[in-house]
């Protein structure tokens, strides 16, 4: 089964920094559109960022705007998500997504045909 592979995470402080990268093979990440969602302890999960297939476009929620930024490298099949002046609220599971198809905002998660393995963000001093 194809999957995308997840990279970076873990635990910083509040105000800090991290990455999250996001792998997949060429012949599903060239031609998809990405998506980051989150899932905090309680809560539903959401989507945080979007970016389409080629770059060119980029959403973000309202919740991040600002300081995430969501970016694409299509030569290394890598999808990116730098996370900069992080909150506690920022402290969730968060997961990559691929699409074969263009989504309206915001999108939803049976869109998505790939997902990432998911990886742990804890904000926390």
């Amino acid at each position: 089964q194809v999957q995308l592979v997840q990279s970076g995470g873990g635990l910083v402080q509040p105000g800090g920094s991290l990455r999250l990268s996001c792998k997949g093979p060429w012949h599903v990440f060239t031609y998809s559109h990405m998506a980051w969602f989150r899932q905090a302890p309680g809560k539903e999960r959401e989507v945080v960022s979007y970016i389409t297939s080629s770059g060119d476009a980029t959403i973000y929620a309202d919740s991040v705007k600002g300081r995430f930024t969501v970016s694409r490298d299509n030569a290394e099949n890598t999808a990116y998500l730098q996370m900069s002046s992080l909150k506690s609220e920022d402290t969730a599971t968060y997961w990559c997504a691929a699409a074969r198809y263009e989504s309206a905002w915001p999108p939803k998660e049976s869109e998505f045909d790939y997902w990432g393995q998911g990886t742990q963000v804890t904000v926390s001093s």
